[in-house]
């Protein structure tokens, strides 16, 4: 994974809290967690009768099912249930695991201000904030490895495989993109104007390297929305990995004419032309192979962009205007979003098939063109080009 600037070294975990019931021990069974939804919702909602009579009503307030909230409560126990997290409701009560977990999902996956959100659970809104970053902080640690770069060649091939049945690329090994979270920041902040972009709004960039089933394989965040694709992708670590032959330096692709693809990522033309980064021909009037190679090219990039439109679908937290954030806790929170993206993804939750498959997740941005060229990469693509139009029928 790319760095994520702003990220800081967590101190230990401490003993965790041993009082507070087998919801706080991050340790109940399903029917435990429907008691608890049970008594959360009739809390909340003012409902009579009984919450699991209609299991709907939990998938549709987390976006997630039951079995996905359980195994995201069972990597952050440890860190949430520690003897200085004394978080109460405002009645008194304290509050058990599932309690602190369902505040922080609810508040990521709302995008709700910190005051409707204390307001839905009877909650101080410093005590959402206090358990929503401490959710983030544990989820950096003990849910990144749901975020990595394949590591064997096993899974990497079963990348490649997938991508070539998209739209026939050969050892593709991910398609990149980048996409804009916006603030909102006053203009009496020291800074507001750094943080400007070509559409005169306050965001901040998150590049993202996708796998065929839109997982995040590598990102990163922490520019301010003026930076322009290109020059994030030359300052990222895959970039100089990549230059030390340290990724995408897998198995060769012998082709039937005698010449070899490299392992290589896609992106569009805001990016640079590199020997593992192929990007689209230029031009309106394209002969008709280099123009059916652009079609192949940007129908394996949807993947990428339904992949961002989806993670701001549903972390709604980055997906609208988010009021003066803190811009070295803001990458974090990011980097969570994407997390929880994939452990979606990974659980196979069957609510994620409930969600569009949009593709627009930067409304209003224009492409900038990069036009840097290595002549190394313009073989890779004609080797592509003249691959894939000698497989389409006659």
């Amino acid at each position: 994974m790319g760095p994520v600037r702003g990220l800081k070294k967590r101190r230990k975990p401490e003993k965790k809290h041993d009082k507070n019931g087998s919801s706080a021990s991050g340790s109940p069974d399903k029917e435990g967690s429907e008691d608890w939804w049970d008594e959360l919702s009739n809390r909340m909602n003012g409902l009579q009768q009984s919450a699991s009579k209609c299991l709907g009503s939990f998938e549709s307030f987390f976006k997630i099912s039951r079995r996905t909230f359980e195994y995201i409560c069972s990597l952050v126990k440890d860190d949430m249930m520690t003897k200085s997290a004394h978080f109460v409701f405002t009645s008194g009560k304290p509050m058990s695991l599932f309690d602190q977990v369902a505040v922080a999902l609810r508040r990521l996956g709302s995008g709700d201000s910190l005051v409707a959100i204390g307001d839905s659970f009877g909650l101080n809104h410093s005590t959402v904030s206090q358990v929503t970053w401490r959710f983030v902080e544990s989820m950096e640690e003990r849910g990144l490895h749901h975020l990595q770069w394949p590591s064997t060649e096993v899974e990497m091939n079963a990348i490649k495989t997938k991508f070539e049945k998209i739209r026939g690329l050969p050892n593709c090994c991910g398609v990149i993109d980048a996409t804009h979270i916006t603030m909102c920041l006053p203009a009496s902040e020291p800074s507001c104007n750094v943080w400007l972009d070509h559409k005169k709004n306050h965001s901040m960039v998150l590049q993202a390297i996708v796998d065929p089933n839109m997982r995040f394989r590598d990102i990163v965040t922490g520019w301010p929305g003026k930076m322009e694709d290109w020059l994030i992708f030359e300052s990222s670590n895959f970039k100089k990995l990549c230059d030390k032959g340290e990724r995408l330096n897998g198995k060769r692709l012998e082709l039937s004419e005698g010449s070899e693809i490299r392992e290589y990522i896609i992106g569009d033309s805001g990016y640079p032309f590199l020997p593992y980064l192929v990007v689209p021909f230029e031009g309106k009037a394209l002969p008709e192979s280099k123009a059916q190679f652009n079609r192949l090219h940007l129908a394996t990039r949807m993947v990428a962009q339904r992949a961002l439109a989806r993670l701001k679908e549903m972390w709604k937290i980055i997906q609208g205007m988010m009021w003066r954030p803190d811009k070295h806790r803001l990458p974090r929170i990011i980097l969570v979003c994407c997390i929880l993206h994939n452990i979606v993804i990974d659980m196979q939750d069957e609510m994620q098939d409930e969600l569009s498959l949009s593709h627009d997740h930067d409304s209003g941005y224009q492409q900038l063109i990069c036009g840097a060229v290595d002549d190394k990469g313009v073989a890779l693509r004609e080797s592509l080009s003249l691959y894939l139009t000698r497989r389409l029928p006659p």
